[in-house]
């Protein structure tokens, strides 16, 4: 049985989605209590009230169930950052990363998957395909990659120290159902569903204007799942950290033209110009490794997104 922290957010559960079509039985860990959402019916899944902050209501549930790997997808960084609580915020995930390899060792758990982020290699100048193996500069200008540069160095020192395998994802954009953030990074999900609603796109969140030659490395959220199911079931992995996308650089004008083949009367027009960067993460690692190839093409993605949408589906 797979724990799954984080099981039933936006990543996580299409995560438990392609672990129970793989044959995986999953338990995952809820703060509150809570059920599995409709998208996880037929799925061999229980939920767990219990808090990863919280070392023996996460021992406790290794008493009820035999885990044999962990996927820890839950968000091990302060957000929202609260200012008045900075370093009281900072030790509660550092603690929560520390529990999760606790519980990883005591249970006898081998592998533990803990979610990074595509923004670790922000600043890093290289132009085109994005490896692994690129040094990363020790800064970074969000919270969030900087505390999944964190976690990666964390995690490998306990991985070593405990004698437990580790597998950072470095996860690329991710766009599709159930997507909790619409355009707070990038454009593709407020475009998506302004077409759905028939409005026009609101992308004032963006942290600056979006143009129709913008890019970036673009995955659906049914192949990031199923990467990351495919890493932790891999009989062997020969290397700690993967690239989890696409492997190609998307476009807006790509995204656009996808959605107006099922919505030809879209209103999501972008501007020309901009002078966004054609970086992409090189998966070519993920696919000696376990044989993934994305599933989903911008076109078809776009289709599926749109029919979730108008499913009367909020997000």
């Amino acid at each position: 049985m797979i724990l799954v922290t984080g099981g039933l957010g936006f990543i996580g559960s299409h995560t438990v989605r392609a672990l129970s079509d793989l044959g995986e039985d999953c338990v995952l860990v809820q703060r509150r209590a809570a059920e599995p959402p409709a998208a996880l019916d037929g799925t061999r899944t229980v939920v767990e009230r219990s808090d990863i902050t919280d070392l023996t209501a996460l021992l406790d549930v290794g008493a009820r169930h035999k885990i044999t790997g962990i996927v820890h997808l839950a968000g091990s960084m302060p957000w929202p950052p609260d200012p008045g609580r900075p370093v009281e915020q900072t030790r509660e995930v550092i603690g929560g990363l520390c529990n999760v390899f606790e519980a990883a060792r005591t249970w006898g758990v081998t592998r533990v998957g803990v979610a990074s982020t595509i923004g670790v290699y922000g600043g890093v100048t290289a132009e085109g395909a994005l490896g692994e193996d690129l040094p990363l500069p020790m800064t970074a200008p969000h919270l969030i990659p900087t505390f999944k540069k964190i976690g990666e160095l964390l995690g490998g020192h306990l991985a070593d120290a405990a004698g437990v395998e580790v597998v950072n994802y470095r996860i690329s954009a991710t766009w599709g159902p159930r997507d909790p953030h619409g355009p707070l990074f990038f454009a593709a999900p407020e475009l998506v569903r302004a077409a759905a609603l028939g409005t026009e796109p609101d992308l004032s969140l963006l942290g600056r204007p979006a143009y129709a030659e913008d890019a970036i490395d673009l995955c659906y959220v049914k192949d990031t799942g199923r990467a990351i199911a495919l890493l932790q079931l891999a009989d062997h992995l020969g290397h700690r950290t993967y690239n989890i996308g696409s492997g190609r650089a998307t476009t807006n004008a790509e995204i656009i033209a996808a959605i107006r083949k099922t919505v030809p009367d879209a209103r999501i027009d972008l501007p020309t110009g901009g002078t966004a960067s054609r970086t992409h993460l090189d998966i070519t690692r993920l696919r000696a490794d376990t044989g993934y190839r994305p599933d989903y093409d911008t076109e078809r993605a776009a289709a599926d997104y749109l029919a979730w949408l108008r499913a009367g589906n909020e997000r």
